[in-house]
Parts: structure tokens; sequence; C-alpha cells
């Protein structure tokens, strides 16, 4: 047995054993009690040191491969996000290893618990913070042992163009529309007039690259009005669960049907670095919370709905970073909080994709989810330069640059165009592939005509 598998299985014993210690004090322990404050500062002499612990009285490290996720920058919980660099390093803080990667390598090692890395963890209780973990669970405050939240069961469709187009397995193109750093409801119609005739929906981001423009959801209801079929994006970055909530009833009251939810950029990344991030829920959260509104008719508070939203949700998927070959156990568990369509990062490297796409299939869930993989026209090399270096989650291979390097400056931005054609011919051909999502920013003029070119 090596250092790190014994050292890990070390801690699973301590873990077991002090849980099993602390079970008949039960009555003593109660929060709030000289017992339970006793107790909370013997946890933060000694999760401290051996865990980081951030003491957030919600402890998950035996669901964690013993790695405190309350660590991770956007307090992601069922994480890794899609920012992780391919190197391993984290997207915030790129001197430090990512924590879900960590998680994932330890949860490899660590006996009886390792398997619990692939249950989803429910949005994080933060009136517990600075409370006693194992005291909180000891009176079912924070239950030790979570439950799988089961699969989806909703075949009724929401009446979504998008949902029907892959639902009949046409081959679905969706594009993304970068939303105007204006309030004229023209900036967003001139770019839709290009989009929409060569594409099944339209993707408005909410504040990519944590950069302030229109609202995604005030741009899809203007979508919405003049006929379009637009796909809500919402970030958890700049909001809690009571916003998110009312932002989704708000959405489907206005006629969108299709959300994509993810994490979102970091702060830091963006025009406003010195902005409070919220990171309340992370991306599987929310995807839970709008299938418990959808199909179940209540809040997360449990408070009833008179009228559900009804909505196609969709995620985000990176299969291009670390930890590679956890990569689809974090789609599976997207699917299980309700997945029904997911879009990939950009891709530059098919071969990447098809020995995800194998796990996939491997798995079944080509037969549960619509995938969509991300592609896009690079204007030159020194802009695939720069989005790989400086864009944490987007790799591009030496070659991809090589082959823009091998033209003229003036005619890269064409040659940019013909690979991202040929990429969309590679994908195609990949079993359980049900679409592309072409990401053309300050582009997309291109994108009829790549379109075209590649057959769609």
């Amino acid at each position: 047995m090596n250092t790190k598998r014994l050292t890990l299985s070390l801690l699973a014993h301590a873990y077991t054993w002090t849980w099993r210690m602390l079970k008949p004090m039960r009555r003593w322990l109660r929060p709030g009690s000289w017992g339970e404050r006793v107790l909370r500062r013997v946890e933060h002499l000694t999760k401290g040191p051996l865990f980081h612990c951030r003491m957030c009285g919600d402890c998950v490290l035996h669901s964690t491969g013993m790695v405190c996720p309350m660590n991770c920058p956007k307090n992601i919980r069922n994480g890794p996000c899609g920012g992780v660099r391919d190197n391993g390093m984290c997207e915030v803080y790129p001197d430090r290893v990512c924590v879900w990667v960590r998680a994932h390598e330890r949860a490899r090692h660590l006996p009886r618990y390792g398997h619990e890395i692939t249950h989803i963890l429910p949005p994080h209780d933060w009136s517990l913070e600075g409370t006693s973990a194992w005291a909180n669970a000891l009176h079912g405050r924070s239950p030790l042992t979570l439950p799988h939240w089961g699969t989806p069961t909703r075949d009724r469709p929401v009446g979504s163009r998008l949902e029907q187009v892959l639902r009949e397995g046409t081959f679905a193109v969706t594009v993304e529309l970068n939303p105007p750093d204006s309030a004229n409801p023209e900036d967003v119609y001139k770019t839709a007039r290009v989009l929409a005739p060569v594409c099944h929906a339209m993707n408005v981001v909410d504040a990519s690259g944590a950069n302030v423009h229109m609202s995604s959801l005030a741009v899809c209801a203007l979508l919405v009005r003049a006929g379009y079929e637009p796909v809500y994006q919402i970030s958890a970055r700049d909001r809690n669960r009571i916003a998110i909530q009312g932002d989704l009833l708000g959405a489907a009251a206005l006629g969108i049907r299709n959300v994509l939810f993810i994490t979102g950029d970091h702060v830091s990344r963006g025009d406003h670095p010195h902005a409070k991030p919220v990171f309340d829920l992370d991306s599987i959260q929310m995807l839970h919370t709008a299938r418990i509104m959808r199909d179940h008719g209540h809040f997360l508070s449990g408070r009833e709905l008179s009228t559900p939203p009804s909505l196609f949700l969709g995620a985000v998927a990176n299969p291009f970073v670390p930890p590679y070959e956890d990569r689809v156990e974090r789609l599976e568990k997207k699917v299980r909080a309700g997945a029904q369509f997911v879009q990939t990062q950009y891709c530059f490297d098919v071969d990447r994709l098809r020995a995800f796409m194998q796990r996939v299939r491997d798995r079944g869930l080509d037969r549960k989810v619509h995938i969509l993989v991300g592609v896009g026209p690079l204007r030159s090399a020194r802009a695939a330069e720069y989005m790989r270096s400086h864009i944490p989650g987007i790799v591009i291979p030496d070659a991809i640059i090589r082959r823009l390097r091998s033209v003229p400056r003036k005619k890269q931005q064409e040659e940019g165009v013909r690979i991202a054609v040929e990429l969309i011919q590679q994908i195609r051909e990949i079993d359980g592939i049900a679409g592309v999502h072409i990401m053309a920013f300050r582009q997309e003029e291109w994108v009829p005509y790549i379109v075209e070119e590649a057959g769609l």
C-alpha cells in the first residue's frame, strides 16, 4: 500500500470511528450547547490543519475525497468547473491545483467513501457557518449520507422549438449571441437577423468573462417578442437561490423555454474585479432547483407554486481539461440533476472528444441527454495564442496554431473559418452527438458561411 493510500485509509477510519464515538453523546451536543462549542473548537484545531477546513458547518469531506470543497473560489460542491486549466491548475489562482482535481485524485484511493464523489450534494446551508459539522450531522441539520436525487421522469414537451428539433433527431445548430453594451433593442435585432436564419436557437450569454453587458433575460425577452428562439443563459456567479428562482419564473412567464445553467467565470476575470461574487449554488444545484420547480411545483423552501414553469433544461461540459477521466461522471451528475441538453466548451481536439464520447456511450448517456459540441472560428494565430493563454478552459493544440501561422496574416481569419468547418464535419461523424454550438465572438457575419460550408 503506497503512502497516499495508507494516509487516506487512516483518515477514513478516523472519520468512521469519530462518528461512532459521538453518536452516544448526541444529547450533550445540541446546537448552541456547551458540548457543541467544545466540539466546534476541536474541529477547528484538527480539521483546519488536516483539510484546510473552512468551518462551513455542513461538512462533506467524506464525499469529496477528504478535500474541503469550500476552498474552491466558486464554492462548487459538485465540481469541477469548466475553467480548470489544461495543467490541472485553478482558473482563479493559477499557482494552485484545482480543488476538484485533487478531490477526484484522492477519491480513487479512498476506501469506503471514494464512490461518494459521484453523489450530488445539495445546496449549502449558509446559516451553519462557524458551527460544528459533527453536531449538525448528529441532529439532522447536515446529513452525512446524501441520497441520489433520481433521474428526471418528465417527458412531456414544454413547447421549445429547440427541444422539438432534438427530439426528432435533426442535427441541431445553436449559435452564441453576445448582448450589446447598449440599451437599444435594435442592437440586439441587428445581430439576431444575421444568426437566426441559420440556427435552431440563439444562446444569449450572461455577462461572459464576468464583463457587464445587457442582461441575458432582457435580451431573451426581446428575441421572443420578435419571434426568435432564445436560450437563456443563467450564471451562479451573480445570483443567490432567491434571485435564481425568481428569474426562472420570470423567464417562463415571458415565453422563454430554453435555459442553460452555468457556474460562470469568476469576477476577478472581468471588468469589475472588485465586485462580490455570489456562487450560492453551483450549476448542478441550479439544475436541480429548476427541475423541482418544473416537475414538482415548489420552491427549494418547499413553498408551492400556483403555476410551475415550463422549461427545457440545459447544462455545459468541458471534456478538454482535467480531470479527463471524471468529466463523464460530472456529466452524469448533471443528467441526474435534470439536464436535457448539454453544450460543450470549444472543441479543437477531436481525438479528445472521441475518447470522451466513447465513455459517454459506454454509460448510455447519449440516450439520456442531447450533446451539442462547441465550435468557433479563430481570428488569427495571435488570437488563438491569447485564448489558450488567458481564457482558462479553452485548449487549442499547437497544430492548430501552426496551421494558422502557415498562411499570411491577412488570410488567417479565412483559415480559421476553414478549420471550424472541418471540425464540424469531423464532429458530425461521431456517434452520440446531437448538434453543434457555434461561438463566433465579433465574427457573427461568418456564421452563415460556416453553416453552409459544413453542410448543415
